[in-house]
C-alpha cells in the first residue's frame, strides 16, 4: 500500500510516473464498476478474476448500492460530515454525490494512501465545494485525524459518518485493522456512525447448496498478490470485531443486498454470489 509519504507532502503522481506494468486493485475495482480509469494490465487481471468468479462485477455494483443506501440513511438522519477512507479511484456516484442527493450542505473528506488515487481525486473530487482529498493511511490514524484538511472541514464536536468500503480487506491481520478503526472511533463523538463492507470467502448462510471452492479462493487471492496490493478475504466472525464501539444497526452485519433494501431482494443463490458483508454501526 504505497509508496506513501506521511502528511501533505505527496500530492500524487503525474501521468508519466504511474506504473502501468502491474495491475492495481483500485483500477481493477474501477473496471469492475464499469469505469474508464484503468489500463490493459488492470483489465487483464480483472478478467482473470471474472473467469473464476463471474459475479465479482455484480458484487462490486451491489457494494456501491449498499454504500449509497447507507449514506442516504445517515444523512437523512442528520449526519452532515463524512470521512471516506480508502476512497479508491473516484467512480460516480461518489460519497459527496450520494450525500448531497439528500443534504446539499454535507461535508466530505476523502482519504486514501495511494498517490495513484490522489492523481485521479485531484481532478474529480477536490474541485467540488466542501470536499477535500487527503493522502493518508488508515494504519496511521493520528496522521489522518491531524491532517490540516481534516481539521479544517470536520467538526469533531458533531457526529461524523466514517465510511470504509472494502478498505479493510487490504489491511493484514498483523497490521491490526480493528485497532486502526478503534483509534479513529476514539476521536469521534457519540452519535457518529461507521459504514463498513468487506469481501468474504464464506458461502451465504441462507443457501445450503453454497460452498467454498478453495482452489478458486486461492487463485483469486494470487491475482491480487501479484498486483500492487494483496487482498485479504475474511469470514463474518473476523469482520464483526472491526465495528468495535459502533453498535450495528438493524439488520446487523449481513450480505449487502439485505441491508435495508430499497428494491427487490435477491434470492439465496444470488446472495451466495455477492461476496460482501456490510453493516452500519452507531457510537453511543
Amino acid at each position: 500500500m504505497g509508496p506513501y509519504a506521511k502528511g501533505p507532502e505527496h500530492s500524487g503522481f503525474s501521468a508519466e510516473e504511474i506504473d502501468t506494468s502491474k495491475a492495481h486493485p483500485a483500477r481493477m475495482h474501477d473496471y469492475f464498476l464499469g469505469g474508464w480509469d484503468n489500463y490493459e494490465v488492470d483489465r487483464e487481471a480483472g478478467d482473470r478474476i471474472l473467469a473464476m468468479h463471474p459475479h465479482v462485477r455484480e458484487s462490486a455494483l451491489a457494494n456501491r448500492a449498499f454504500l449509497r443506501r447507507a449514506v442516504r440513511e445517515l444523512v437523512g438522519g442528520g449526519i452532515r460530515q463524512i470521512i471516506d477512507i480508502g476512497t479508491g479511484i473516484p467512480t460516480s456516484p461518489n460519497a459527496h454525490e450520494m450525500a448531497r442527493e439528500t443534504a446539499p450542505d454535507t461535508v466530505v473528506v476523502y482519504v486514501d494512501n495511494d498517490p495513484i488515487v490522489a492523481t485521479h481525486a485531484g481532478a474529480r473530487l477536490t474541485n467540488t465545494d466542501r470536499t477535500a482529498f487527503v493522502l493518508g493511511d488508515l494504519r496511521d490514524p493520528k496522521s489522518v485525524l491531524e491532517h490540516p484538511a481534516v481539521r479544517t472541514l470536520i467538526d469533531f464536536d458533531r457526529p461524523v459518518a466514517l465510511v470504509m468500503g472494502i478498505v479493510l480487506s487490504f489491511i493484514r491481520d498483523e497490521e491490526e485493522p480493528a485497532a486502526c478503526v478503534a483509534a479513529l472511533a476514539d476521536a469521534l463523538p457519540a452519535g457518529s456512525h461507521l459504514v463498513l463492507s468487506h469481501p468474504t470467502y464464506e458461502p451465504y448462510e441462507g443457501f445450503p447448496e453454497g460452498r467454498v471452492e478453495e482452489w478458486m479462493r486461492i487463485a483469486a487471492e494470487e491475482v491480487y498478490r501479484r498486483s500492487a496490493v494483496p487482498l485479504q478475504l475474511r469470514s463474518k466472525a473476523d469482520i464483526t470485531p472491526f465495528f468495535g464501539p459502533f453498535t450495528p444497526l438493524e439488520p446487523g452485519i449481513v450480505r449487502i443486498p439485505l441491508w435495508r433494501p430499497d428494491g427487490e431482494v435477491p434470492g439465496p443463490a444470488e446472495l451466495n454470489d455477492i461476496v460482501f458483508y456490510g453493516g452500519v454501526g452507531r457510537k453511543d
